[in-house]
């Protein structure tokens, strides 16, 4: 079964700044997610992971339970560990954000 993949409004912010090629790269990417949920490196945890492309870093979460992959945000190399440790802080937040999404499908 593939895995449905949805954007935080973080995400958005990040992706619409970049150009049109990056954004089609970032897209075939997220396509990738639906079959291959789990591509990318780790951070720190199996359901935490980063895919680098041009220099950026995309960042997500997979929730096996829910077949779903979130993808949080995009970062570069400068903002990486910030990004990284704010999104670890905040893991329960991200799991209350996708149980609304899910809920209200």
């Amino acid at each position: 079964m593939d895995c449905r993949v949805f954007r935080s409004e973080w995400y958005d912010r990040k992706l619409r700044k970049l150009d049109k090629s990056e954004i089609a790269r970032i897209e075939k990417f997220e396509q990738h997610l639906k079959s291959e949920p789990f591509s990318g490196k780790p951070l720190g945890y199996r359901f935490f992971r980063e895919k680098k492309f041009d220099g950026r870093r995309l960042l997500f979460l997979v929730y096996e339970e829910h077949f779903v992959v979130f993808l949080v945000t995009i970062t570069d190399k400068k903002a990486q560990q910030r990004d990284i440790d704010f999104i670890v802080s905040n893991l329960k937040v991200y799991k209350e954000e996708i149980d609304k999404i899910l809920r209200e499908l």
